[in-house]
């Protein structure tokens, strides 16, 4: 089953620290299934992509930070 990407457009004048513009917004559920079926299948095309920056909420950065320090229990 093909995953479906959906785009949002954005009003705002958002910009990445290297003076791009953010043009499109996507949701995280949408992009995490592409990405992982890339990086899965060693997509060549995701590496070229690798060393650019994302910008994410707050909240989901803190819980990142937090699951990178988990341990799980044996």
């Amino acid at each position: 089953m093909a995953a479906h990407l959906r785009v949002f457009s954005t009003t705002d004048e958002a910009t990445f620290s290297n003076g791009e513009a953010a043009t499109v917004r996507v949701r995280l559920a949408d992009l995490l299934p592409l990405v992982a079926l890339a990086q899965r299948n060693n997509y060549q095309w995701l590496q070229d992509f690798l060393d650019d920056e994302v910008r994410i909420t707050n909240d989901l950065y803190e819980v990142m930070r937090a699951f990178r320090c988990y341990r799980p229990s044996a």
